[in-house]
């Protein structure tokens, strides 16, 4: 993957099928800015050309088969990247 962004993408519309604007809010809740559009939509674009989401007639995205496994495999390597988190989160403190 690029960045995180596209793993916070696939990350948020795991959880829940949302909208381009309902995506921006979440990754605004954990970035602390809200991405512009010009940043989020070429990403859904990109992810939905890999075939890693769908969009339905309401305009909200969903993971497809290949995107739950991309995840899956996302979170095993920023887990082991990031296997001493705790620590690292106390030091922000």
């Amino acid at each position: 993957m690029k960045g995180y962004l596209t793993y916070l993408i696939l990350w948020i519309i795991g959880k829940n099928s949302m909208n381009g604007a309902q995506i921006g809010r979440e990754l605004e809740k954990r970035r602390g800015t809200k991405p512009s559009p010009g940043t989020i939509y070429p990403a859904l674009k990109e992810l939905k050309k890999k075939g890693l989401i769908e969009i339905d007639e309401n305009k909200n995205y969903s993971l497809t088969v290949e995107g739950k496994k991309e995840l899956k495999s996302s979170c095993k390597f920023f887990c082991n990247i990031f296997y001493d988190m705790n620590e690292m989160s106390d030091f922000c403190e």
